[in-house]
């Protein structure tokens, strides 16, 4: 707890985090079945940060029969649309009036800036449960005009509605704890579901004190479960029969594995997997706008980012003297703890992780790979990393092949006349995209022939609730955010009447 007494924490914050990390099944906050706990870590000193109850398969059986309940019996299928709506709002509003602890708490048990994840992870999730508060009364089936050919003579009124899926199981990642449980609970829950939500067990802080803000909001029992666990209650969420729809992000060989435990009973899937995405620079960009954009592209959440731009394409008439700029704007990126307001680098989320990214490094430096800058683990204690751009690599090298899911950067220069495309579109991934040049015929061109969800031009990560989110290929199916997310979370009846 030494990290804890350095910073002054918002006082519920230190006694949430002196408290007993309980789930929450059915309104209540419970032990688990086995009464095993877990400790989560602070990832900027490695130390113990809180002891979490450890839901295992019999807890989410115990949550999905409350959430099947409230869902089949409770007063939630038959609220209106409209108090939906409420209730959904004010859960916006309370993570507004409480960003600041929220921040904090994800600082400490993720390792990101307090201060970043109070102004963007917060504010974004609060607006993100606004958006599809709205949605909740905006539902809507529509008229058929029926031809009925072989029914000649006849008079039909057929039309369509808009119905919830019904008990959905959510599963979200650690490097946006609080952002991603927001993307898949909004939607959900203005749909008209009822969820378990499975936190990642190194990050399942944020997940629990949200937990507190539907009680508060007012949200009856069994509508929201949140139950903290590792593989085998995930596995256990996926797979349980009474489950009408998992949403994961994760790892893409995590997603497959739950769309083979999802199989059974044949539930509605929708993935947001893995990435390695291009960031193209062309000659003719903005140079100072470019370096700075393309910084952001792969240190953002120091690198744990699933749309990071950690393949750098540089035309090559720039290419030597705009990856030294970055190399050098990363060499002065301020590394510390998430706590600290000046740290702009925090750490790693957990041991496991700097291990897999010093591994790449590694490798990649092995494989012949040079560091303009970085390239280490930076300092003896916590889980951080130098900001590391890598140059002279290939395609086959890991460091460019697979994803890192940490500081680092691998760039590569490009001619003009063999084009971009082939290059940038060599992965297994799909997910997004980045584009910096003065051109905007070349800017449109070049962004329909991406095999990527999300195309960013003079800019990077450029997300919007209001915008579609989602990968090509082995990047997942289906797509979050915007009107496209309640399609993931209702189903449409056809029903056709003869008069």
């Amino acid at each position: 707890m030494t990290a804890v007494a350095e910073y002054t924490l918002a006082p519920r914050i230190r006694d949430f985090l002196a408290g007993s990390q309980r789930l929450c099944i059915d309104g209540n906050r419970v032990d688990a079945a086995s009464g095993r706990v877990f400790t989560t870590y602070d990832p900027a000193t490695g130390e113990a940060l809180a002891q979490v109850a450890h839901g295992g398969p019999e807890d989410i059986d115990r949550a999905v029969r409350a959430a099947r309940r409230a869902f089949d019996e409770g007063p939630w299928p038959t609220m209106k649309a409209a108090e939906r709506e409420r209730l959904i709002w004010r859960v916006g509003d309370l993570l507004t009036e409480r960003a600041e602890e929220f921040g904090q708490l994800e600082a400490l048990d993720n390792g990101k800036s307090a201060t970043i994840a109070a102004a963007v992870d917060t504010a974004w999730s609060a607006d993100i449960f606004r958006y599809y508060a709205g949605w909740a009364t905006k539902i809507e089936g529509s008229t058929v005009n029926v031809s009925m050919p072989f029914v000649p003579g006849g008079e039909f009124h057929a039309y369509t509605l808009r119905e919830p899926v019904g008990v959905c199981g959510l599963i979200v990642p650690w490097n946006f704890p609080l952002l991603m449980a927001a993307f898949k609970l909004a939607p959900a829950l203005a749909a008209g579901n009822t969820v378990v939500l499975k936190p990642a067990e190194q990050t399942p802080l944020t997940a629990l004190l949200l937990a507190d803000l539907f009680e508060e909001a007012g949200f009856p029992p069994g509508v929201v479960n949140i139950v903290p666990g590792f593989g085998d209650a995930g596995a256990a969420l996926a797979a349980h029969d009474s489950v009408d729809k998992v949403a994961f992000t994760g790892s893409t060989e995590v997603g497959k594995k739950v769309l083979e435990a999802a199989k059974g009973n044949l539930k509605k899937v929708s993935l947001e997997l893995g990435g390695k995405s291009p960031n193209i620079v062309f000659a003719d960009a903005d140079f100072d706008a470019a370096v700075s954009g393309s910084l952001d592209a792969w240190l953002f959440n120091h690198g744990q980012c699933c749309v990071a731009g950690t393949r750098l394409f540089v035309e090559r008439p720039i290419f030597e003297r705009f990856t030294e700029a970055v190399a050098e704007a990363a060499s002065k990126v301020r590394i510390g703890p998430g706590m600290d307001p000046a740290t702009q680098l925090g750490p790693l989320v957990s041991q496991e992780q700097l291990d897999r990214v010093t591994g790449y490094l590694r490798q990649g430096l092995t494989d012949g790979a040079r560091a303009l800058t970085g390239g280490n683990r930076w300092g003896d204690s916590g889980f951080f990393v130098e900001p590391t751009v890598l140059v002279d690599v290939r395609p086959e090298f890991s460091v460019v092949r697979e994803e890192i899911f940490g500081p680092v950067v691998a760039a590569m220069p490009f001619d003009a006349d063999d084009g971009i495309d082939a290059a940038a579109n060599d992965s297994i991934y799909g997910l997004a995209a980045g584009i910096w040049t003065r051109d905007l015929s070349k800017a449109h061109r070049t962004a329909r022939r991406l095999k990527a969800g999300s195309v960013w031009v003079n800019q990077y990560n450029g997300f919007d609730t209001a915008m579609p989110f989602g990968g090509f290929k082995q990047s997942g199916w289906g797509r979050e955010l915007g009107g496209s997310a309640i399609d993931l979370y209702t189903q449409t009846k056809a029903v056709n009447i003869a008069l």
